[in-house]
């Protein structure tokens, strides 16, 4: 595994969930999985010395450490140690600053230390897998750099979870990532004059993923696609979608270490102490009236893919459905200053925290009635499977990974995991939001939907079963 984020050591979000739970999960399953990842600044003192190398990208040399640290089972985590490139303080930019200029060779050496690392077992490894555009260049470096590839080339599968960030550079840096310039055609790394890093692992891997099914469509259309999707439709059945899966381990409302009380499908009589907490937490009244009304809960980027600028429009007309909001997250000026102005003309009604933090999540999760997530567009999404998996029925729009997790409600047979709507408007979130508020007074048929939430397995076990038949399909490509 080639990534740029991994906990415990590097996070800004969902991928660095996902490649931690893969590589575990599929330790479990039996096979040996190294995940090779930047050292950064606040990774500490993480994991023991294993070995150093110089590695040469054009006119450079750099001089790197290696830091091994077990993630459970058969995998393990290699940190590249190399200060100059990632002893920064941000992972991709500084706070509140652009993207670092040199982004492109500081994971270009990534990419050359992974090969390394490959290089160094005893045995090659079968496949490298490598994630977004931080981890394009492996497959490039593997298909045109025969000196810094292991022993025997492996098959290669690169996974995008975001394509908007695509890793776009100048020309001119070909020659400092060590690449020739016959690269710089359509055909391979040229992307409208510029070069695309993650196109280079698209183009030279044998499998392409992302992180849904439904994403997968998605991204095959000018709408979505951003400038890639004639590549992805050209890759034809070489590209797909695995549904990322949750660590059902941490995320467990039976057994979850920030909840004031636990609780399961078969009880869910905790899920009240849960809310008073909650309430509390984020400074709101714990009345009978208040923990009587619907709470709605957010935890997202406060942007506009997420669906806020949907929200903004009937913001006041949500909460006079009769909930209290409590909301997660940090982003634009302009969606905290909504958030924040419609807690002040509801106030009790209406809670921001601006930031991130791990136990305030568990506790919306456990906490909450219903969770909100109308994004535009979502390759996965992780938040509303914890929902699910905390009987917090989510609220979505019906896009990427949404589409594919939560089941719709259907009034006439009473089954389904959540309430989706189609349209990205105003009116369809509002009409949702309505209908998911009326439901909730039948509390017999309410339970009966958390409880078939509460089942649902997105567990990384069934997602890791999926990627070994991707495996698969690259070894036999």
């Amino acid at each position: 595994m080639v990534a740029s984020e991994a906990v415990p050591f590097a996070k800004t979000g969902g991928l660095a969930d996902v490649t931690t739970a893969l590589s575990r999960a599929l330790g479990r399953r039996g096979h040996q999985v190294t995940l090779v990842l930047p050292r950064y600044g606040a990774a500490g003192d993480s994991g023991a010395p294993a070995g150093s190398s110089d590695l040469r990208l054009g006119a450079r040399v750099f001089r790197v450490a290696y830091r091994a640290a077990a993630l459970g089972g058969a995998a393990r985590a290699v940190l590249v140690d190399c200060p100059e490139l990632f002893d920064r303080e941000g992972l991709y930019r500084p706070p509140n600053g652009s993207d670092y200029e040199d982004n492109p060779l500081r994971f270009a050496v990534l990419a050359r230390a992974a090969l390394d690392v490959a290089g160094r077992d005893d045995a090659p490894p079968d496949i490298v897998h490598t994630h977004d555009w931080q981890g394009g260049l492996t497959a490039v470096y593997l298909r045109h750099d025969g000196d810094a590839a292991p022993r025997e080339c492996p098959a290669t599968v690169q996974t995008i979870h975001n394509l908007a960030y695509q890793g776009l550079c100048e020309r001119r840096w070909l020659s400092a990532l060590d690449l020739p310039d016959t690269l710089f055609t359509p055909a391979a790394l040229e992307f409208h004059g510029q070069v695309s890093l993650l196109k280079g692992g698209i183009v030279f891997s044998d499998r392409v993923t992302t992180v849904s099914p439904a994403h997968a469509r998605e991204v095959t259309t000018p709408e979505h696609g951003c400038g890639l999707d004639g590549l992805l439709r050209a890759c034809g059945p070489r590209f797909s979608g695995v549904l990322n899966g949750i660590d059902t381990e941490e995320w467990d409302p039976g057994r979850d270490r920030y909840l004031p009380a636990t609780y399961g499908a078969e009880d869910l009589a905790g899920k009240a102490a849960c809310k008073k907490a909650l309430l509390a937490r984020f400074g709101l009244p714990t009345d009978r009236v208040t923990l009587d009304r619907p709470l709605v809960g957010m935890i997202s980027r406060l942007v506009e893919q997420k669906g806020h600028g949907l929200i903004a429009p009937v913001a006041d007309a949500l909460v006079a459905l009769g909930v209290t909001f409590v909301v997660m997250g940090e982003g634009e000026a302009r969606f905290q200053r909504m958030w924040r102005e419609l807690a002040g003309r509801w106030p009790g009604r209406v809670a921001l925290h601006v930031g991130y933090d791990e136990p305030r999540a568990h506790l919306i999760q456990g906490g909450a009635d219903l969770f909100l997530l109308p994004s535009l567009f979502e390759p996965c999404g992780l938040s509303q499977m914890y929902a699910q998996r905390y009987g917090t029925l989510p609220v979505v729009r019906a896009t990427g990974g949404l589409a594919d997790t939560v089941e719709p409600h259907d009034p006439r047979t009473g089954l389904g995991t959540g309430f989706v709507f189609r349209d990205a408007t105003p009116h369809a979130l509002l009409e949702t939001m309505r209908y998911a508020v009326e439901m909730g007074a039948d509390r017999r048929a309410w339970e009966g939907m958390q409880r078939r939430a509460m089942a649902r397995d997105f567990s990384w076990d069934r997602s890791a079963g999926e990627y070994e038949r991707v495996y698969e399909q690259a070894l036999g490509g």
